[in-house]
């Protein structure tokens, strides 16, 4: 199962983590992956070059796990306010279309996100 947890702090998306594999199906024949795998891509492509801010991300190809956080969503980044909602939002949109795919592919992927309040998680 893929586990993807969304952290906002104040309400603002700004990082996620995938970990796992679907098992879906067959390493490279499986679309929930391949379609996870192409999203994520496309956020941390969107964020770095159309919107020219840092994302720091970290691949770690044995394990499929993914950290993708993004600093310049949140207010006391210092990015501009344009830049901080289009990377929420972004980041939020990308939330909502997982929860979409749950609906059809539960057995297969889980999605939870975590309010961070002065440092404290709360799920």
């Amino acid at each position: 199962m893929i586990k993807v947890t969304f952290y906002r702090r104040n309400g603002v998306y700004y990082r996620f983590h995938e970990e796992g594999h679907s098992g879906l199906a067959e390493y490279g024949s499986d679309i929930l992956c391949a379609a996870i795998s192409a999203m994520t891509m496309f956020i941390i492509n969107t964020i770095e070059v159309a919107w020219e801010s840092n994302v720091e991300y970290d691949i770690d190809d044995e394990t499929a796990d993914i950290t993708v956080t993004a600093r310049d969503a949140l207010p006391e980044s210092g990015a501009d306010e344009k830049k901080r909602y289009a990377i929420s939002g972004l980041l939020y949109g990308y939330y909502l279309q997982l929860l979409d795919l749950t609906e059809d592919y539960y057995d297969y992927l889980s999605v939870k996100e975590v309010e961070e309040c002065g440092g404290v998680r709360k799920q």
